[in-house]
């Protein structure tokens, strides 16, 4: 089994808090990864195991193991009786491990119920890092994304798991969680979400192009941000003498489901797309996210334009200090991409800045760097 980055941080958080909340998208690994921990596991989907819950309560409530609740935002009466049993003991730690599918609602549960009492922690697909001991599976991440199943370890799986994946989430797990569109509206929506990849988000567009006010799309698409899905990446704002960008941009957070969704078979295919460095562009900002998340780094991410076209695709603002990221599709960036990348980086005072490309010689320090992305998440985790 492979051993994932964040084990360390929600043992930690085990250690710190009654209760940890483990979410990420559905089969990113968080029942593998949870079971590993050792305890009472239950899938609070099935009728069967909430009745064993219900009927083992009191046992549980006095025992010394760790209890697993999956999937807990699908029995919403569990967080009132979780409340209650936390605030009998509240010096007891590491009780109760929470896994969910879905942030908006589990955490209008957490809200109402375990403020104070919960430690949220985020599990991501595969990362990089995670794969070092796979040459293949590191080659194949950014073409068949990191879901443990979709391919990216075997290479079989790809683009049927992902096809699939995207199916039962639109037909099934988002009107579950509340999403009133019609399962063919959203497979319509996700289509141009995938077309628009990085983009700046334009609600009224999209809305025109399926029949629905902008209320309505800006509705949806944070259905699909709780889901796991988009990262609606908010502008850097600095107060400059220059026109910004006021609009989030749009991306997909796993790229295998990207791919697989505007019909890309192999990388061979994925190169030719004119689209291509918005993917890569993509994939860089959720590998860099999803390192700092796993050590417990706590940081806002944005990205940046000016009307004049200077831009940095991820900032990093970590409180101290305030990371520029520029990413380029190119093994030999040249000079002047490193260049501007310091003008723009200058704009918003940023304290270290690093240009991320395919090279295979990265140079530079811990401040300022062209660097590849292996290089580049082995010193996030420091």
């Amino acid at each position: 089994m492979i051993r994932r980055q964040i084990r360390g941080l929600v043992k930690s958080r085990l250690a710190e808090y009654p209760a940890v909340a483990l979410v990420g998208p559905r089969q990113s690994g968080k029942t593998t990864l949870s079971q590993a921990l050792g305890g009472h596991y239950f899938d609070l989907e099935q009728d069967s195991e909430r009745l064993r819950l219900d009927l083992e309560w009191e046992r549980l409530e006095r025992s010394r193991r760790l209890v697993i609740l999956d999937e807990a935002q699908s029995w919403p009466e569990l967080f009132p009786r979780l409340r209650g049993v936390i605030d009998r003991d509240r010096k007891r730690m590491g009780r109760y491990l929470l896994l969910g599918s879905v942030a908006p609602s589990l955490m209008i549960r957490v809200s109402e119920s375990l403020a104070g009492r919960l430690s949220l922690v985020e599990l991501t697909p595969f990362l990089l890092s995670e794969l070092k001991t796979r040459s293949r599976s590191r080659e194949a991440l950014w073409m068949n994304g990191g879901y443990p199943d979709g391919g990216v370890l075997d290479g079989k799986r790809y683009p049927q798991w992902q096809r699939d994946y995207l199916a039962l989430l639109t037909q099934r797990d988002l009107p579950n969680w509340g999403l009133s569109a019609a399962p063919q509206t959203t497979i319509r929506l996700l289509q141009m979400l995938a077309a628009i990849q990085g983009q700046v988000w334009n609600a009224s567009l999209i809305g025109q192009s399926l029949g629905l006010s902008y209320h309505t799309v800006n509705n949806y698409l944070d259905y699909l941000v709780g889901a796991f899905i988009i990262r609606r990446l908010p502008p850097y704002r600095p107060n400059i003498r220059k026109r910004l960008t006021k609009s989030p941009r749009v991306y997909w957070r796993d790229s295998g489901l990207l791919h697989a969704l505007l019909n890309v078979p192999d990388e061979r295919s994925l190169l030719a797309q004119p689209w291509v460095g918005a993917s890569w562009e993509g994939y860089v900002i959720e590998q860099v996210i999803g390192a700092l998340n796993s050590v417990g780094r706590q940081f806002e991410a944005y990205y940046f334009r000016t009307s004049d076209q200077y831009e940095l695709d991820l900032v990093l603002d970590l409180g101290a200090e305030r990371w520029a990221l520029e990413v380029k599709l190119s093994a030999s960036p040249r000079p002047g991409d490193m260049a501007r990348l310091d003008k723009t980086a200058d704009m918003i005072e940023a304290t270290r800045r690093y240009l991320v490309s395919k090279t295979s010689r990265s140079s530079g320090d811990e401040s300022r760097a062209s660097c590849n992305l292996a290089w580049l998440l082995e010193r996030l985790r420091d």
